[in-house]
C-alpha cells in the first residue's frame, strides 16, 4: 500500500497524490524509510481518534525533512483516509492585530499543542476565564457597535438564551455521547456556540463575512464535540478552542482570497511578514529581501517568491476617480494588441506586397509564400517546398532567387521601400 506513496514522494513529476499499488516493485532505501514513517504516523493517528497535528507529521519525518510538495501530498493522503490534520497556521499576536484579552492570550505559543499536553496551567485557565466572560458579553458587544446586520443580532439573541454548562454537566454529556446519545452531542454543541462567536470576531475583516466565519467555526465546534475526551481532565471550551480556530483559519485560507493559497503557504507568508516587522523595528526602515532571507535562513529567491504570492489581486473593474466613472482596466495597456498606427502600416504593407507579388508567376508566388511563411506564418525549408512541387531543393532555390531578383527591380521595390525605411 505504501509503495505508491513512497514512490510519489520521490517522484516530483507525478500527479497529485494517487494511491497506486506498485505490486512487487522494489523500493529504494529512502522510500522504505518513508514507508516505515508513514506506518508510524497512521498508527499514532489511530490512537488519537483519527487526529494528527501538523507538528506531529514534521516530528515523524524529522530525520527526512519534507519539501512543501511532499508535506501537502501526505496531508492530502491522510485526509483521504478520514484522518483530521490539525493545522494552525501561525496564529499569534503578530498575525492577529489588536487581538487582546480573553481567548487570544494563547497567541504567545509558537508551536500548536493539544490541550492535554499544555504545561502552562495559566494559559488554560485564561481560556476558560475568557470564555466565561465573552459568553456573557458576545451579544452586548455587537449590539453596542450599532453596525451589526440584523441576522447577526438575531443569531446572538438566539444563542444567548442557551445556558452555559458546568464542568460536571460537560462530563455527564460526554459520558452520554460515548453511549451514542445524539441529544447529548447537540446539547454540548449548542451550549458552546458563544465560544465560536467570541473566536470568530477576532478574524473579521479578513475577506469573509462574519456569519460565514461563525459557520466555519461551528463546523470546528462539531468536530471538537466528536473528538472530546473528558478523561484528559480539561474543560471542553479549552479543547474546542483549537478546533474552532483550526476550522476558521483553514476557511480563510481556502475562501478569502480570489486565488486560493495553500494553508502551509499562508503559514510561511505569516512567518515572512512577522520577520519583516521585527526587522523593521530593529533597523528603523523596511528590510531588504536579502536581510529577511538571512534572518529566516531561506534563499533570497524564495523570499521574493513568497512576497509575490502574498500580493492581493485587484479587479480590472475597480472604480477610479472621485466620480468613479472610470475603471482600472481602462488605463492598462494590452501589450498583445498592436498600436493602431503600426496595425495600419502593416495593413498597407500587406496590400502593397500582394500587388507586387501579383506581378510574379503563380509558381514563384507559391514558392516565396512557402519559403517566407506568408501563408501560415511558418517558413519552410527548401526540401519541404521541393516535396510540395515534386522537384529538387536546388530547383526551388533557383526559382526563389529568380523571384527575389524580380522583386528587387526598381519598378517593384519602389512601392515597398517606404515601408522598410519606416
Amino acid at each position: 500500500m505504501y509503495a505508491g506513496i513512497c514512490y510519489i514522494l520521490y517522484n516530483q513529476k507525478s500527479r497529485p497524490l494517487e494511491y497506486v499499488r506498485f505490486g512487487g516493485c522494489i523500493l529504494g532505501r529512502k522510500e522504505q524509510i518513508f514507508g516505515s514513517q508513514m506506518n508510524c504516523l497512521l498508527e499514532r493517528a489511530k490512537k488519537q481518534k483519527n487526529v494528527v497535528e501538523l507538528q506531529e507529521i514534521r516530528d515523524v519525518f524529522q530525520n527526512s525533512p519534507l519539501t512543501q510538495a511532499q508535506l501537502e501530498r501526505i496531508i492530502a493522503y491522510l485526509e483521504e483516509q478520514k484522518i483530521d490534520v490539525l493545522t494552525m497556521p501561525d496564529i499569534n499576536a503578530d498575525d492577529i492585530e489588536d487581538d487582546v484579552g480573553e481567548i487570544d492570550s494563547l497567541n504567545d505559543m509558537d508551536v500548536f499543542q493539544k490541550p492535554d499536553r499544555i504545561g502552562n496551567v495559566q494559559v488554560t485557565a485564561e481560556i476558560e476565564k475568557g470564555y466565561e466572560k465573552t459568553a456573557e458579553e458576545s451579544e452586548n458587544s455587537f449590539t453596542e457597535r450599532g453596525n451589526a446586520e440584523d441576522p447577526v443580532r438575531m443569531y446572538l439573541k438566539e444563542i444567548g438564551r442557551i445556558p452555559l454548562l458546568s464542568s460536571e454537566e460537560e462530563i455527564e454529556l460526554a459520558k452520554r455521547m460515548e453511549e451514542g446519545d445524539e441529544e447529548a452531542k447537540k446539547k454540548l454543541s449548542e451550549a458552546n456556540l458563544r465560544l465560536t462567536v467570541s473566536i470568530a470576531k477576532r478574524y473579521s475583516g479578513r475577506g469573509m463575512q462574519f456569519l460565514d466565519l461563525i459557520q466555519e467555526g461551528n463546523l470546528g465546534l462539531i468536530k471538537a464535540v466528536e473528538k472530546f475526551d473528558y478523561r484528559k481532565g480539561y474543560k471542553f471550551s479549552t479543547y474546542a478552542t483549537w478546533w474552532i480556530r483550526q476550522s476558521i483559519t483553514r476557511a480563510i485560507a481556502d475562501q478569502a482570497r480570489t486565488i486560493r493559497i495553500p494553508v502551509h503557504m499562508v503559514e510561511t507568508m505569516n512567518r515572512v511578514n512577522r520577520t519583516s516587522r521585527r526587522l523593521l523595528q530593529e533597523y528603523g526602515r523596511e528590510p531588504t529581501p536579502e536581510e529577511i532571507a538571512e534572518a529566516m535562513n531561506l534563499p533570497v529567491e524564495r523570499v521574493l517568491e513568497i512576497s509575490k504570492i502574498s500580493q492581493e489581486p485587484v479587479s480590472l473593474e475597480t472604480p477610479i476617480g472621485e466620480e468613479e466613472d472610470s475603471h482600472l482596466g481602462d488605463f492598462i495597456q494590452d501589450e498583445h494588441i498592436p498600436v493602431p498606427a503600426d496595425e495600419a502600416a502593416h495593413t498597407l504593407l500587406r496590400e502593397q506586397l500582394e500587388k507586387v507579388m501579383d506581378t510574379l508567376s503563380e509558381r514563384e508566388q507559391k514558392v516565396l509564400a512557402l519559403r517566407f511563411g506568408l501563408e501560415d506564418g511558418k517558413p519552410h525549408t527548401l526540401e519541404e517546398v521541393g516535396r510540395e512541387f515534386q522537384v529538387t531543393r536546388e530547383r526551388i532555390r533557383q526559382i526563389e532567387a529568380k523571384a527575389l531578383r524580380k522583386l528587387r527591380h526598381p519598378t517593384r521595390s519602389r512601392k515597398l521601400r517606404d515601408f522598410l525605411e519606416e
